[in-house]
């Protein structure tokens, strides 16, 4: 009986074997079949095209439009590469030849281009595209897949990318916040401007190169949104991080009608930076207890107080802390509801923005000039876009447009004046 029941568990273990392996041969040989399979049916799909162009083949017709013309070799794309294909051919009475509806749909999408472009965005180098692609185990004949197509498909694909984003019309955004930041990449910085709109959506705006984040640069970036369709007519909250360029360059291209406020993280930063190590603990917690309390007065009254504590021993971080106090009050001064104003008492989103541009920058071993980076930014800031959700506190954004539109009507009351 043991002897009985042994030769059936090893029957049974060799039948499992051989199913493992004919399932193994079969994923092997499956993708090879599919595209064999495939090719013969557009084979045959192109000769009943044909056949329906010219008529049957070794048959007279008195009323023939169109005769064979044999085969020629043509190219389609599949898995991220050309494919030959043997394409056959129909020419007219007249001699010209007749287009079969399928190839000229087949050939007309490439999606050669965004393959590319998807695959940079993962971390796949030009050098390495072909390995990434599945394998085409059929006898077919490819190309299109090393280094140098691949990198001029992705130029191109970046280049329509960026002609995208700055060319993009901004009249139909109601925008009622704006943030602007930079990004360093090589010996080159590059603007972001992000933009919140009245109902909580964020939009990437534009980007511009400069060598430095200075005035001139920030001012062109700005001049560029208002081209574009952004409104200089109504009162605009921009969050900056405190560049004194950035700040020069919204109030001579939006004078009045910015709102200012200061990134409050940046200042607790910068306060810190001017404090020895042991100070900083005690000294946090009072700047960040101040931003916290809802209560402009009583922020007032906090920042102040630590100002004149510090002045005589540590007299640079006092007037970091005086330093454009008020406007790291703005939105405090606003009154909105809590989650929205710590949302715009900081820089943190446009930061988390230009997080993916430097995540995406890693992957470039040498920058070639500032047109390349001009491209790599705006295709990363584009695809970040997409992910983006609504702000923090989006539920409550009427309150920033009302007190932003109270402001319009202060200005338009002092004019009137």
């Amino acid at each position: 009986m043991r002897e009985i029941a042994r030769k059936s568990r090893e029957k049974e273990v060799g039948s499992q074997l051989r199913l493992v392996g004919l399932k193994e041969m079969l994923r092997q040989e499956l993708r090879e079949f599919v595209v064999s399979a495939g090719m013969t049916a557009l084979s045959a799909l192109l000769e009943d095209e044909r056949t329906a162009i010219c008529g049957p083949r070794y048959e007279h017709q008195a009323e023939r439009v169109a005769r064979r013309g044999g085969h020629t070799r043509g190219e389609l794309v599949l898995g991220g590469r050309r494919v030959s294909v043997k394409r056959p051919r129909a020419r007219g009475v007249d001699g010209r030849e007749q287009e079969l509806p399928s190839w000229k749909q087949f050939s007309a999408v490439d999606p050669l281009h965004e393959r590319a472009l998807e695959q940079m965005l993962v971390g796949v180098s030009t050098r390495k595209y072909e390995r990434s692609l599945e394998s085409i185990a059929a006898p077919v004949k490819t190309r299109g897949t090393s280094k140098s197509p691949v990198s001029r498909r992705f130029v191109e694909i970046t280049a329509e990318k960026m002609h995208e984003l700055f060319n993009q019309d901004l009249s139909g955004i109601d925008l009622a916040a704006v943030m602007l930041d930079g990004v360093h990449m090589a010996d080159h910085l590059v603007l972001v401007a992000l933009g919140v709109d009245a109902a909580g959506e964020k939009h990437v705006l534009g980007i511009r190169e400069g060598a430095t984040e200075n005035a001139t640069a920030c001012t062109e970036l700005l001049t560029q949104l208002r081209d574009r369709g952004m409104s200089t007519g109504k009162t605009t909250l921009f969050v900056l991080d405190g560049a004194k360029a950035l700040r020069k360059a919204v109030l001579d291209v939006f004078g009045e009608r910015a709102k200012i406020q200061r990134c409050q993280a940046h200042k607790i930063r910068n306060v810190l930076d001017q404090l020895p190590e042991y100070m900083r603990p005690s000294v946090k917690p009072v700047i960040q207890q101040a931003y916290a309390c809802n209560n402009i007065v009583h922020a007032r009254k906090l920042l102040t107080n630590l100002m004149r504590t510090l002045r005589a021993d540590h007299p640079s971080a006092a007037a970091s802390v005086e330093e454009g106090i008020e406007e790291t009050l703005t939105v405090m001064a606003m009154k909105l509801p809590r989650m929205l104003e710590r949302f715009l008492s900081t820089t943190n989103a446009i930061e988390n923005l230009i997080g993916s541009v430097r995540d995406l920058s890693r992957r470039v071993k040498r920058w070639r000039d500032g047109a390349m980076i001009v491209r790599w930014t705006a295709t990363a800031v584009i695809e970040a876009g997409k992910k983006f959700r609504r702000v923090a506190g989006y539920k409550d954004m009427p309150h920033l447009v009302r007190a932003l539109r109270a402001h319009d009507l202060i200005e338009l009351k002092e004019k009137i004046a």
